[in-house]
């Protein structure tokens, strides 16, 4: 990634020097081989694992979260992790990437069955809780294979986008993104 993107490093010897921003690469090249190289892979439609309406799922699925955030929001690894980002290096550091942009899209992939495991539910509990504590995050767009109708309802109910299109690790990130990969 060094090759293709410039760094912005931190000057900073506490916790704050373990962040790394990356600020977009100048040259196209890579970008434009990567599309002409398998267009067709990157346009792979997810299907859900159910396709029936399930209210009470939804619901102890919406409760799932609900309990997350409420657990999380009041945990010490939340707190520390807020007293990293809200440091002045950070949070210059993401305003740089953003001009001119607003607000900067956060693109989850990865986050598995939320409805199965509890840890999956905490790590989308965590960036429904950053997009809440910082106005710079904007939209949050989720991605899994594995998601099923019940949990992209409930993540639509949620406020979050479920994206439709397997984009295979690969994708196009044109705007300012913050990619949050739990896994």
């Amino acid at each position: 990634m060094a090759a293709s993107a410039k760094t912005i490093p931190l000057e900073s010897s506490n916790v704050v020097s373990n962040w790394t921003v990356v600020l977009p690469r100048r040259g196209k090249r890579i970008r434009n081989f990567l599309k002409s190289k398998h267009p067709e892979q990157n346009q792979q439609p997810r299907a859900p694992t159910d396709l029936e309406m399930d209210f009470n799922r939804e619901s102890k699925l919406m409760e799932k979260i609900q309990m997350s955030l409420k657990k999380l929001e009041i945990s010490s690894f939340y707190h520390v992790l807020l007293d990293q980002v809200q440091t002045t290096h950070i949070l210059e550091a993401f305003l740089r990437v953003l001009r001119p942009e607003l607000k900067m899209q956060m693109v989850v992939y990865g986050i598995g069955s939320i409805e199965s495991y509890e840890p999956l539910q905490f790590q989308l509990s965590l960036a429904m809780l950053l997009k809440r504590k910082f106005s710079w995050i904007g939209v949050i767009e989720v991605f899994d294979s594995i998601l099923s109708a019940t949990e992209s309802r409930v993540l639509e109910n949620l406020g979050c986008s479920v994206l439709s299109v397997n984009e295979q690790g690969q994708p196009q990130a044109s705007k300012p993104t913050l990619f949050f990969m739990p896994h």
